[in-house]
């Protein structure tokens, strides 16, 4: 990852044509084979790497490759001019075939992995800038081309192309492969030499929608998400009916026989080899990294084990501390188990849990952070209301506006679904106000899983869970915590759904049985935000919503185009780890329907919900002002007035917005001078138009969609865009194990109902009330495997690239783009630096709450592993 103060600027193109940098890359890829033709020769650098340093099963064709080389095979490049035509119509002009001739030996590469070699070109008088270049890969197996760099060429010095894309051998393409230089060009400013290059390689890209895919394939397209489960399970096809879905990639694999609207699914030992164009799924040099393959492990061996393990032990928690010894002592495993589990193909981060000690063995969890300095501090009403502002759903919570709270679902379908609580109930929780005070100095919050969960709650309690729809009511203090005042649990009418819901109220409670019921009813809570959190903010609000966008940029935004280099940093690994979601997370009987309270109606739920999602309310700005947790105010900073001060997902990230805005607008003014110049862009336009009519296809009717006709709608679009990739993303998913590793805190699953006085589950709760607590939230079997898999979610990858940097230093040729982009990184790391002193402002009391954790979830840097920090660039995880 480079900071863009490293950049040498040599000469090149700019956007207009004439002369401007071109970026230089810190090394080379190809060896060079001198032609045996007369003439000036060029020089110049390749960087790749093999495949079989990334996979370690392919040293046969590392055999085959060398042996091809010998017969006089190999990479051959053919540069092509941006400036002269060829004789026989108006593309650039090709140039001879340079061969790779020392892909036996190389010189030293610069990062692991990597080859770097030369080439020498025949270089002809009158051939212009070298634009573009074609490749063909005369080897058996593919390679990552990270770039080439060319030196002095006549006229133009340096010339860098920025590669970053497996090269198939030749036989698996229709055409050459091409790449283009690092110059950034509108459509209409594209030099004509390479016009006809830049849209065949966008047909290329698009393919013709038919045939299953291949490795090899680069084809970017649109598909349902028909490949869940299999015909007959119960589990609905989503998207393009009755249950409304963004697109996901399509695979083009057969369909099921039984019901030819499925498509068929692969079986979890080959799901690294669910398709994506192959460009999405570059791989990590240390298998230790590539959790997608942690993933996997976790369903094919793991989850057996950790069955084995439960089966050897009481196979139930009896009080908190049989929990906290998961990660003081650890559970016993058995020795067989024990043996499966330190095999090969068991991923290190697993291995790490298991211990021995005097002949026995353990699984032994790393402590999350909310139980690290207080055992006990999680259980406060404090650090349950804190947790709505700084934990990792700090979504949901928002102003209530209205007294007592009402329902947007239908009477005619649902009956009467408003609150039952009264005045009565919270009055002497408002410290001296009345409620229409409160209301009005807008003191009165609400953590609201009512309506989202009705509609469903009798599906997902004919499962074994047993669940609530819930309402919190939360009073904001002067010291600027907040202090829940009721929580109301609601059930569907038995009569059925027309005749309303059953609802009661539950008080916070400080001894005795009513304190164990408080605690109960706060659990009730928890385990909704956090199904809520898993299934929507995360999955579907961030993963789900943003496949759509990079799959169209792919399809319609040139690799020139300003637009998108802007964004395909943000869009790293999101469709590979997508696909694989789909294979063991989010399918009929994967992670989430095992280890969340929805069940099977996990994926119902979500599509359910998405029919109320708006791209524009994904932005921050506009998020917070709908829930009413900020109003505009041009005085205050970002142009929001926070009504809860001392609200740390708000104040950060708002920063962390305003800093991507300046960015996105700073870069965009370089290329578009006027609205005129974004509405005649057609690439543009096309990318717009395709992302919401077809990767969006069951909401392209709603008004809502920005129509992209002027910059401020360009910039606000983009700056989205990214916001979704990146610091949404990090804020819901990185903080899941620092407060989720604890079950007891966030619970994700409810087993039984409040229990009814009189009842032994009553009675239980008076004598033993952690054994009761802990038999109604998760069993220890799911405490295990939830554990292990946001274990897997919470972590960062060696191989990261974080907001304000990019994996390349030569990502673009356009010397202003680079100035603008080393600003941002600047002030990236200004802000991080502003969220560490107020990390440390002991009056702001919602920053680390009683469990003393400080809100790190948007400080922008990071290193690897499980540390509750750091945005990346992409959905990666």
């Amino acid at each position: 990852m480079f900071g863009i103060g490293k950049n040498i600027i040599e000469g090149a193109f700019n956007t207009t044509g004439d002369l401007a940098g071109s970026v230089i890359n810190a090394g080379g890829n190809f060896a060079d084979q001198i032609s045996n033709f007369g003439g000036k020769k060029i020089k110049g650098k390749v960087i790749l790497m093999r495949s079989n340093v990334l996979d370690f099963t392919e040293f046969h064709s590392s055999l085959l490759d060398n042996f091809t080389e010998l017969l006089g095979g190999g990479v051959s490049i053919q540069l092509i001019s941006a400036t002269h035509t060829s004789a026989l119509d108006s593309r650039g002009k090709v140039g001879k075939k340079a061969f790779l001739e020392k892909w036996l030996t190389s010189i030293p590469p610069l990062f692991a992995g990597e080859s770097v070699f030369q080439v020498n070109f025949t270089w002809e008088d009158g051939f212009g800038f070298p634009g573009a270049f074609f490749i063909q890969n005369g080897h058996t197996s593919e390679f990552f081309l990270k770039s080439l760099t060319l030196e002095d060429v006549p006229g133009y010095g340096r010339v860098h192309f920025d590669c970053n894309s497996w090269v198939y051998p030749s036989g698996r393409y229709k055409k050459d492969r091409i790449f283009f230089a690092n110059n950034t060009y509108l459509p209409s400013d594209t030099p004509n030499p390479l016009r006809k290059y830049r849209e065949e390689e966008l047909l290329t890209l698009r393919g013709d929608g038919t045939g299953e895919r291949k490795e090899w394939d680069r084809i970017y397209d649109y598909d349902i998400y028909n490949d869940l489960s299999e015909p007959g399970d119960g589990r609905p096809i989503f998207g393009g009916s009755q249950f409304p879905y963004p697109r996901r990639g399509r695979t083009g694999r057969p369909r099921e026989r039984k019901d030819s609207n499925y498509e068929s699914r692969l079986p979890v030992v080959s799901g690294l080899n669910i398709y994506v164009p192959r460009d999405e799924n570059f791989g990590h040099l240390k298998l230790s990294d590539f959790l997608g393959f942690a993933l996997k492990s976790l369903v094919s061996t793991v989850q057996p084990a950790l069955v084995n393990i439960v089966d050897f032990s009481p196979g139930e928690f009896d009080k908190f501390q049989d929990v906290h010894n998961l990660y003081e002592g650890g559970l016993p495993v058995p020795l067989d188990v024990f043996r499966n589990l330190t095999k090969d193909f068991t991923p290190p981060m697993f291995q790490e849990l298991l211990r021995t000690d005097n002949d026995q063995r353990f699984l032994k969890f790393s402590p999350p952070q909310v139980v690290k300095e207080d055992k006990f501090a999680w259980q406060t009403d404090e650090e349950f209301a804190r947790e709505m502002l700084a934990g990792v759903n700090p979504l949901i919570i928002r102003r209530l506006q209205e007294f007592p709270p009402k329902s947007k679902l239908d009477p005619n379908m649902y009956g009467d679904q408003r609150s039952k609580i009264t005045k009565e109930d919270i009055k002497s929780g408002l410290e001296g106000l009345t409620i229409d005070e409160a209301l009005n100095q807008k003191r009165l919050y609400i953590l609201d899983h009512h309506d989202a969960l009705m509609p469903y709650l009798r599906k997902i309690n004919s499962t074994k869970t047993k669940a609530y729809a819930t309402r919190t009511l939360l009073f904001l203090k002067n010291d600027g915590t907040l202090k829940p005042l009721v929580i109301e649990l609601s059930l569907p009418h038995p009569q059925g759904d027309q005749f309303g819901a059953n609802s009661k109220q539950y008080f916070p409670a400080e001894e005795g049985v009513q304190k164990s019921i408080w605690q109960l009813a706060k659990a009730y809570v928890v385990v909704n935000d956090a199904g809520y959190h898993q299934l929507i903010s995360h999955w579907l609000h961030t993963h789900a919503v943003q496949e759509p966008f990079v799959i169209a940029t792919h399809r319609q935004l040139s690799v020139l185009h300003p637009i998108h280099k802007l964004l395909v940093p943000h869009y790293k690994d999101t469709m590979f780890i997508n696909a694989f979601a789909r294979q063991v997370l989010v399918n009929s009987d994967g992670l989430l329907e095992q280890t969340h309270f929805q069940s099977k109606y996990s994926m119902e739920l979500s599509s359910h919900i998405y029919k109320e999602w708006n791209f524009l309310e994904q932005g921050l700005p506009t998020d917070l002002i709908k829930r009413g947790v900020a109003v505009e105010d041009v005085s205050s900073p970002h142009g929001l007035k926070l009504l809860i001060e001392d609200y740390p997902f708000a104040v950060d990230g708002l920063e962390i917005w305003s800093t991507i805005k300046t960015w996105v607008t700073n870069y965009c003014s370089l290329y578009y001078k006027d609205d005129n110049a974004i509405q005649n862009d057609v690439e543009l336009q096309s990318w717009w138009k395709e992302a919401r009519e077809k990767g969006h296809a069951d909401k392209k009717n709603e008004t809502w969609w920005p129509k992209l006709q002027s910059f401020n709608e360009l910039v606000e679009t983009c700056t989205t865009i990214i916001w979704i990739s990146s610091a949404l993303h990090a804020a819901v998913n990185f903080g899941q194990y620092p407060y989720g590793g604890f079950i007891p805190n966030r619970p994700t699953i409810s087993r039984r109902h409040m229990p009814e006085v009189g009842s032994a589950e009553y009675k239980e709760l008076e004598s033993k009330p952690e054994k009761a607590y802990l038999k109604t939230i998760n069993s220890m079997l799911q405490t295990l495997l939830g554990v292990s898999l946001i274990e897997i979610l919470s972590r960062h990858a060696s191989d990261e690239v974080y907001l304000g940097q990019r994996a390349s230093i030569e990502w673009t040729s356009d010397r202003a783009a680079l100035e603008v982009f080393e600003n941002f990184g600047k002030e990236v790391s200004e802000v991080e630096n502003r969220i560490i002193q107020r990390n440390k402002d002991v009056s702001l009391k919602n920053r680390s709450g009683p469990v003393n954790v400080p809100y790190t979830l948007l400080l922008p840097s990071s290193t690897e592993g499980l540390t509750g920090r750091g945005i990346p660039n992409s959905i990666s995880i």
